[in-house]
């Protein structure tokens, strides 16, 4: 048991570590100096999304089959890999095998980081702590990214293509803590049918079945597709805005230690908000971000980007201790990997689509596009869970 308990400290370092991504605030600039136009970035984002989706359940499966740190050792060493292809790449293609190799590490992590913390508090008797533990490790994430994009952007001086070499060697540490940790006790998944129509079943278990699952994941996807949308919305926003260059990496760390903030204290806000207002504020937020965002191209509007990072640091510690507390241990991971799998179906299709806008017509337009389809989306998922359950 009292390994088990290292389990919570080692998986917040690997997401941790996984998080210090130097190339995330000059990545749109690095992939437009190896000329790819905004729509084919977003491209890429949903292409690297639709191999989550393939991969999302299968691997979550496997995860409650054969244990997560098998699941996690395997991600870890294709994260690992995809960036060294990143980094040896200079065209669409090669971004796409290196996004897809990526996508398939990032499959196999996906749910089982979420779950392995759950299960080793559960064999602890300490479950109650989940939603505090699960905020402040996201706000050690955040808080690793804004350092990562402080440096990320003095590495850029060297070159645009400097930070991901730094990257992969950063990467690669994840490795060793992963074959650190102990497989926490839970309940065996039992093979009812072939595994394809396990998966199948679970699956329509989580996104059909279980009305509150359903509606707390759709709602989940909802409000994360719409803040990871706006992390690929910023650097050309700053740029048009004439923010200079040097900047980018500076106000990036400010956003992102603003969402540690949040994350940090998301369990106090929420149980002040209680579960009504918090869900409601979730989609609020965003919608309002890019509603004043597109009113205006100035820098002081600007700071309605902060409300996105406000929305990403209370979004994952709050939702995932919701569906974690309804989810039977045996196929936690496969439950969590299809609420991933709906918001990632969901970026998939919006991404190219505001990226068109934006070379089409104008940020602006894209922007106010966001705005509707979310606050609608967010509308009908909210609406739905109010049926489901009362909250």
């Amino acid at each position: 048991m009292y390994a088990v308990s290292h389990n919570i400290w080692k998986i917040t370092l690997i997401r941790t570590t996984r998080s210090f991504m130097l190339i995330i605030p000059i990545i749109v600039l690095f992939f437009q100096e190896n000329g790819l136009t905004l729509q084919e970035i977003f491209i890429l984002q949903s292409l690297f999304s639709l191999t989550l989706v393939v991969f999302e359940i299968p691997t979550g499966y496997l995860s409650d089959r054969f244990g997560r740190k098998n699941s996690i050792v395997i991600g870890c060493v294709l994260g690992s890999v995809g960036y060294a292809a990143y980094s040896l790449s200079h065209g669409f293609w090669g971004f796409l095998i290196a996004e897809t190799v990526l996508g398939f590490g990032a499959s196999f992590i996906s749910g089982s980081d979420s779950a392995m913390p759950y299960d080793s508090l559960n064999e602890l008797d300490r479950v109650s702590e989940h939603k505090k533990l699960e905020g402040r490790t996201m706000s050690f994430c955040m808080l690793s990214e804004g350092v990562a994009g402080i440096l990320g952007s003095i590495l850029a001086i060297v070159s645009l293509r400097f930070p991901l070499y730094c990257e992969t060697a950063i990467v690669s540490l994840t490795i060793p803590t992963a074959f650190l940790l102990v497989e926490p006790k839970r309940e065996a998944l039992e093979r009812k049918m072939s595994p394809i129509n396990d998966m199948i079943r679970l699956v329509r278990y989580a996104l059909h079945d279980h009305a509150e699952i359903k509606w707390l994941s759709l709602y989940s996807s909802v409000v994360g597709a719409s803040t990871l949308t706006m992390v690929w919305f910023i650097q050309p926003y700053l740029k048009q805005a004439g923010l200079p260059i040097m900047y980018f990496g500076a106000i990036w760390a400010a956003l992102l230690f603003v969402g540690s903030y949040f994350s940090w204290h998301a369990h106090v806000i929420e149980r002040k908000l209680g579960k009504t207002l918090s869900l409601v504020a979730l989609i609020i937020m965003p919608a309002l971000g890019y509603l004043v965002l597109g009113s205006s191209g100035s820098l002081l509007a600007g700071t309605g980007i902060t409300l996105f990072f406000v929305t990403r640091g209370i979004h994952n510690p709050v939702l995932a201790d919701y569906i974690n507390a309804l989810v039977d241990s045996e196929i936690r991971a496969t439950v969590l990997s299809a609420k991933n799998l709906a918001g990632r179906i969901l970026f998939a299709i919006v991404g190219p689509l505001v990226g068109w806008v934006t070379d089409g017509y104008s940020i602006s337009t894209a922007l106010f596009l966001c705005c509707a389809l979310f606050l609608i989306l967010g509308s009908i998922t909210l609406i739905g869970l109010s049926h489901a359950q009362r909250i």
